[in-house]
């Protein structure tokens, strides 16, 4: 294998082929292919060979076959010639150079021309590491990659000056072959667009189908955008999916690009508004495909430049494992603000990883390393101390190391209510607390604040016995009872909740007494 040949990608060092070099008293002509000189089998391709003023005759020779290949004499002298191929095959395919004879001599031969013929195998893979999104000046690495075991190589970049480079491959591990293309520096001048061939050593102008194109996109340092999921980090297996950027500049167009990904989303902005300018990229049904880390760029019609990136927003799909984790916290359910509270999730099943996720947060979820205890894998969540903004409902999920973004199906939810400030309501019943037996009766629950629900417990029971909405501006809640037994002799107390689940103080207790049984009043214990 020869030697692997480092490239630097730098339009500004780069020799055209059209570039005439003077040798001697008769300059060797210049040698080019149209439309280029890397061409997909059976299409047709142009060479033209640009000799002296006054050439009698120009020669093609093509290196292994016997000379000259074609040669062409025009109807009257000048300084080049074209040499047609209708169908591009691998008979064609090989290097070539020309030359040309005038009154004064035979010139010299010129630089070879490498004609390439592609289509013969399936195309390889192109990605840039780390990403496609290059910074200004910066450089950037282009992967090709292919499991048929290429010997080498071929990249080209597309635009007007149609360059490209040849890399012997490198074996890996997996048995799949690379080349590591080293390109940069960057700038937002150019187009930057690119396609991959790989070619065998033993015909190495017979090359496989071109690559999918892969365009590098230069980042500048304009505003970056915010990106944020509409659904939330968290979709669930089957759900939609929708990201959206948007920026206070008012940006034409975005981009959105998976890290590690190949794809490319871009979206134009259609009616910025008042400074602000979004854009929406519907991600279709959600699968495992669809977790990972994204970040959005935004750009303008006009330049090639994109702005910074986004700060990284990371989808998490749950589903994916299919046993469910348990989440259970201490000391319970209902805490006073500045206490110590801890969550603890726990699965059976082996697991790197557990995360906790609150509903209605911005951020994303906690992630912890699991610990093995008594056959369990679990995580500890400690809040201390707990304030008001802890309260609200949270589910934890499992997960493997090896695959970050991808989650197990969510524990049941736990409510976390957390009294802070909040005063205690006042509660009481209707007709009274006295009741007899198949009567009905009402508890009444009020705050002296707002309230978004109203929650009833009985005896020292932590769980819930019902929840209440207060149906009008008077800000209380109703139980009712529609026929009272024994069992509903005992002692009641209430709670609320605002919209921001910061919880009150208990109600003072209220006992409730059921008369009518074998002659006397009622209580349960």
């Amino acid at each position: 294998m020869t030697p692997t040949i480092r490239v630097l990608l730098c339009l500004g060092l780069s020799v055209g082929l059209r570039t005439p070099v003077q040798a001697g008293p008769l300059p060797k002509p210049t040698l080019w292919a149209e439309p280029d000189h890397v061409i997909p089998w059976g299409s047709p391709v142009t060479i033209t060979c640009q000799g002296i003023p006054g050439a009698e005759e120009y020669r093609l020779d093509k290196e292994g076959s016997p000379a000259p290949w074609e040669r062409q004499t025009p109807q009257e002298p000048g300084d080049k010639a074209n040499f047609s191929i209708t169908h591009m095959t691998d008979v064609h395919a090989g290097r070539y150079q020309c030359y040309c004879y005038s009154p004064t001599g035979w010139s010299e031969h010129s630089d070879p021309l490498e004609l390439v013929v592609t289509g013969s195998y399936s195309k390889p893979s192109l990605s840039a590491l780390p990403s496609p999104f290059v910074t200004s000046g910066g450089n950037v690495t282009l992967q090709c990659v292919s499991g048929q075991g290429f010997d080498r190589f071929l990249l080209t970049k597309e635009g007007d000056d149609r360059l490209s480079w040849t890399l012997d491959s490198q074996r890996l591990p997996s048995g799949q072959s690379q080349a590591l293309f080293p390109v940069g520096p960057v700038t937002p001048i150019h187009r930057w667009t690119f396609r991959c061939y790989g070619c065998f050593r033993n015909s190495p102008q017979v090359c496989s189908h071109p690559s999918d194109p892969l365009k590098l996109l230069v980042s500048g340092e304009s505003g970056k955008p915010s990106l944020l999921s509409q659904q939330g980090p968290i979709a669930a297996y089957g759900q939609s999916l929708t990201l959206q950027c948007r920026s206070d500049v008012s940006y034409d167009r975005f981009a959105l690009h998976k890290e590690g990904g190949r794809d490319l989303r871009e979206k134009l902005v259609l009616q910025p508004q008042a400074g602000l300018s979004q854009a929406h990229f519907p991600l279709d049904t959600v699968s495992n495909s669809h977790g990972g880390r994204y970040r959005c760029y935004g750009g303008y019609n006009l330049s090639s430049e994109w702005s910074a990136p986004s700060d990284p927003l990371d989808i998490l799909v749950a589903g994916w494992l299919h046993d469910r984790p348990s989440l259970s916290v201490q000391p319970g359910p209902r805490v006073a603000s500045g206490e110590n509270v801890t969550l603890l999730c726990q699965s059976q099943s082996q697991r790197d990883t557990f995360l906790l996720s609150k509903e209605g947060a911005a951020g994303p979820p906690e992630r912890l390393r699991s610990k093995h205890r008594a056959q369990q894998f679990q995580a500890e969540f400690s809040m201390s101390p707990v304030t008001s903004a802890h309260g609200g409902t949270y589910r934890c999920y499992s997960s493997h190391s090896t695959s970050p973004f991808l989650l197990s199906l969510p524990s049941e939810p736990l409510q976390l209510l957390v009294s802070g400030d909040v005063p205690k309501p006042s509660i009481w019943a209707d007709p009274g607390r006295i009741v007899t037996k198949g009567s009905p009766v009402t508890i009444w629950c009020q705050g002296s604040l707002q309230a978004s629900a109203y929650v009833l417990y009985k005896d020292r029971g932590s769980e819930p016995l019902e929840t209440g909405i207060p149906q009008d501006s008077s800000n209380k809640a109703h139980f009712f009872i529609e026929a009272m037994t024994p069992s509903h002799a005992g002692l009641y107390h209430c709670t609320y909740y605002t919209s921001g689940n910061i919880s009150s103080h208990q109600s003072d207790p209220l006992l409730l007494v059921v008369t009518g049984v074998g002659g006397a009043p009622s209580l349960s214990a």
